[in-house]
């Protein structure tokens, strides 16, 4: 009887550290979840890893995640040069699908990156880069140091379709999010007219030109989904502290379930909570 009495009080306290974690203490970090470093040939070359960092720091920014054009081959320089930082970097790319539409896809861990690296190369296009056109795009070893150039044309449109990034990525692990949604250009709206409501997205990016607030105005069907705002950033200049996240974990997995409003978890833009209405 007594022994049942122990494991009763043990359920309880475990229970209460539970709900007081969760929906009392729960922590909040900033993000920017779209920067690019030199290895896409439109950023500047102060896109190295240690002059983000610093960036993210001085913006007091906890959580990035490095997102080139159709690869992540500068994802491994970007994690060591934040191995003693308190700032976390998630792995990720920029694809843009055959319909030129571009998505984020974010992971936790580098080799996820690396395995989903390969499948969007072998559904590139056999062309080669013109930097003279496009610019140089820039492999860094892992100290941050010059390593090679990447001699792929990487802005380009992959063999892709929206919906097969978006479920191929999920089934890696990560985390699929339409980019800059309200752009003209390059964004699932734009190109096919709608988010498509059939896939599993949490939520959607909007760009630095727009409020959370605009955004659902102009764009009534962005109510079922929560959103993100960050800097596209090309330049130390363009990143940007937009986006707060309360999460239990600094995960991809936390951010989904954050996205859509599960628990005490949220996302705000701009100061103001911009889950699924």
């Amino acid at each position: 009887m007594r022994k049942n009495k122990v494991y009763l009080y043990l359920y309880l306290y475990l229970y209460l550290y539970l709900y007081l974690y969760l929906y009392l203490i729960m922590p909040f970090f900033t993000a920017d979840l779209h920067v690019h470093t030199v290895l896409s040939a439109c950023a500047e070359p102060e896109m190295l890893p240690e002059l983000i960092l610093e960036r993210a720091g001085e913006l007091g920014l906890d959580l990035i995640a490095v997102t080139d054009h159709n690869s992540a081959e500068n994802a491994a320089a970007m994690l060591h040069a934040a191995e003693d930082t308190a700032i976390t970097v998630w792995p990720g790319m920029e694809v843009q699908t055959r319909e030129e539409v571009h998505l984020l896809c974010l992971f936790d861990r580098l080799p996820q990156a690396l395995a989903w690296q390969e499948v969007v190369y072998a559904n590139l296009p056999p062309l080669k880069n013109r930097p003279s056109v496009f610019g140089q795009q820039v492999v860094l070893a892992e100290d941050g140091e010059p390593l090679s150039y990447n001699d792929r044309l990487l802005q380009t449109s992959t063999f892709l379709s929206v919906d097969e990034v978006a479920t191929q990525v999920q089934g890696m692990g990560g985390l699929c999010i339409p980019a800059h949604v309200d752009r003209p250009v390059y964004s699932i709206i734009a190109n096919l007219g709608f988010v498509p409501p059939e896939l599993s997205l949490p939520g959607v990016e909007i760009s630095p030109l727009i409020t959370a607030r605009d955004a659902r105005a102009r764009f009534p069907q962005l109510a079922r989904y929560g959103l993100i705002a960050n800097g596209d950033a090309h330049r130390l200049c363009e990143m940007l502290r937009r986006t707060t996240l309360k999460l239990a974990h600094r995960t991809v997995a936390e951010l989904a379930l954050a996205l859509a409003g599960e628990g005490e978890r949220g996302v705000w833009v701009d100061g103001m909570r911009s889950g699924p209405v």
